[in-house]
């Protein structure tokens, strides 16, 4: 479990491309403290699982499933990601509720700066709208962030310098996939109003 409050700007070191996955190295020096085989890591908001540790650098697979439902397939050697560790029990919950499950992928349509923070704006998956709903919450790229704006096929959300400097969205533009996943209590209530309403109807 995580919370989206981003712990650093890692880097990939590696790729090495299998039949049916992937096997990244990444750099890391944050989260790699007290790293260990099996120990769960964020990347751009996907649990990846620590594969190997050496230093300031951890190895992770991606199997097929994740590389097509999230953005992780188009990292390259040299592209900066963010890195997340779990929440430890008892820490504050700084962020949102935050699987690493991503839900699908977005894409940056648009920025509009100002003196103080930037707007940006996201396409949204049609079977995503439904679960995002305005001041709620939203990850994107492993970020805990405040819908600004939910539309038909987008939304917006507001960016401070903090979020600009220590994040992957200070980096990226228009055009540019963004890893999403809604929150995870919209899917609980929605499955369990359909399980009342379809026995209602029994």
């Amino acid at each position: 479990m995580f919370t989206g409050i981003v712990e650093e700007l890692g880097e990939i070191t590696a790729v090495e491309t299998l039949d049916d996955a992937c096997r990244f190295r990444l750099r890391g020096p944050i989260v790699t403290q007290g790293a260990k085989h099996g120990d769960s890591i964020a990347v751009n908001g996907v649990c990846l699982t620590v594969v190997d540790h050496e230093g300031d650098e951890f190895t992770a697979d991606v199997m097929a499933e994740t590389l097509n439902r999230s953005s992780l397939g188009a990292l390259a050697v040299g592209t900066r990601v963010n890195l997340e560790r779990p929440m430890a029990v008892g820490e504050r919950l700084g962020g949102h509720i935050v699987q690493g499950h991503v839900d699908g992928t977005g894409e940056i349509l648009e920025r509009k700066p100002s003196e103080n923070w930037e707007i940006v704006k996201i396409s949204l998956p049609a079977d995503l709208t439904r679960y995002v709903v305005e001041k709620g919450s939203i990850t994107v790229d492993g970020i805990s962030l405040t819908v600004v704006d939910a539309g038909p096929d987008y939304f917006t959300v507001s960016l401070i310098p903090t979020t600009l400097d220590l994040t992957t969205l200070g980096h990226k533009g228009p055009g540019d996939p963004v890893n999403l996943e809604v929150d995870v209590i919209a899917k609980y209530v929605e499955r369990m109003m359909g399980d009342r309403v379809r026995g209602a109807d029994r």
